[in-house]
């Protein structure tokens, strides 16, 4: 662990002089607002720069480590945070400026990783302390305004359909750290998923439709099948357990054909979805109809749905575990097809499609 600490601190191209204290920001926004306080600026790079992903992979195996195999609250969302981390920069700053220095990193919603090992929340209180143990309780993981709102908004919403979640539930990424996929990606994968989805349909029936003629009418899908989607494919004679799941793919559809304004709402998922409209949309169109209309909704209308989506999931799984009643009727299958839509949406720990999580 201390072998790693100086690796993360040897990565800093200055050190501080003098009484100046070192301090690495880790911030999710971008871009940074100005730093308009008295400091040094060691370094600064953000993720166009193929290094920074290295650096906070071996952050968050430091904080990790430094649990000694104890994964607390407070650690597990240090390292959602640094996942989500878009800027790094390495200051230093004078003791008396450190006031204006927490100020920024709250407006950059930045964590502090100290010399010392400790991680700091933007008000200077110790998440993590160098000794692998959490730090003060009322030290708090930052996150945009805007996503506070939107948690206080989607909380009143769920709670008029008899739904609760915990206070204490985080809120999702917001505006100012969101990474939209483009429509032309959201366009790809949704064709993607629809070829995987009726073949797996048309296998449930008497006369499966061949891989070939799908590839015949959407040739576009096929550059942008997965790994496992094109195992799928290639087999004459799937498993049931695979059709099923390849079926439940429609659900996910709904949501990029939502995205990319094709449909007009994502209905309450306490049903599944209209599989005939579904197809129809994309039948009806061709690829090429498809291709005029790339247009993907804004990013306030994704995160809604998003933070809607991983609220009602949580409830639901939180149902199942303790094999209650599920509450307001939600179904826990399209659940997880929309939140993994959602997810990779908004590149949740910036996986591609069979990658994606779903935690809750």
């Amino acid at each position: 662990m201390f072998k790693r600490l100086k690796q993360l601190l040897s990565a800093t191209p200055s050190a501080p002089q003098g009484d100046e204290i070192l301090v690495n920001a880790y911030a999710t926004v971008a871009p940074l607002p100005p730093r308009d306080f008295p400091h040094v600026t060691g370094g600064l790079r953000n993720l166009a720069d193929p290094e920074l992903a290295k650096h906070l992979n071996g952050f968050m195996h430091h904080v990790a480590d430094a649990g000694k195999g104890n994964m607390t609250r407070t650690r597990y969302h240090v390292i959602r945070h640094i996942q989500r981390v878009q800027q790094h920069a390495s200051l230093a700053v004078a003791p008396a400026d450190m006031p204006a220095m927490l100020a920024w990193a709250e407006a950059a919603n930045a964590i502090l990783f100290m010399a010392d090992g400790s991680v700091l929340d933007p008000q200077g209180r110790a998440l993590l302390k160098p000794a692998a143990a959490d730090g003060d309780p009322q030290a708090a993981l930052p996150y945009p305004p805007a996503a506070w709102d939107r948690k206080a908004r989607t909380d009143a919403v769920i709670a008029q359909r008899g739904v609760t979640v915990p206070a204490d539930l985080p809120p999702v990424v917001s505006e100012p750290e969101l990474r939209l996929r483009t429509p032309e990606d959201v366009l790809r994968r949704m064709l993607a998923l629809f070829v995987v989805a009726i073949r797996a349909e048309s296998l449930t029936g008497e006369r499966p439709i061949a891989v070939a003629d799908l590839q015949q009418r959407f040739p576009p899908a096929f550059a942008g099948l997965t790994e496992l989607e094109r195992d799928f494919l290639a087999k004459d004679a799937p498993t049931a357990h695979e059709i099923t799941q390849f079926l439940w793919r429609y659900e996910a559809i709904l949501v990029l054909q939502w995205a990319l304004g094709l449909q007009e709402a994502l209905p309450f998922p306490d049903e599944i979805c209209d599989v005939a409209a579904i197809s129809s949309t994309v039948i009806e169109r061709g690829t090429e109809g498809l291709r005029k209309q790339p247009v993907v909704r804004t990013a306030s209308e994704v995160l809604d749905a998003l933070d809607l989506h991983y609220r009602l999931h949580w409830a639901s799984r939180q149902a199942l575990l303790k094999k209650t009643a599920v509450p307001a009727g939600l179904n826990d299958s399209v659940l997880q097809e929309r939140h993994h839509a959602l997810n990779w949406l908004v590149r949740f720990e910036d996986r591609d499609w069979d990658e994606v999580d779903t935690p809750t």
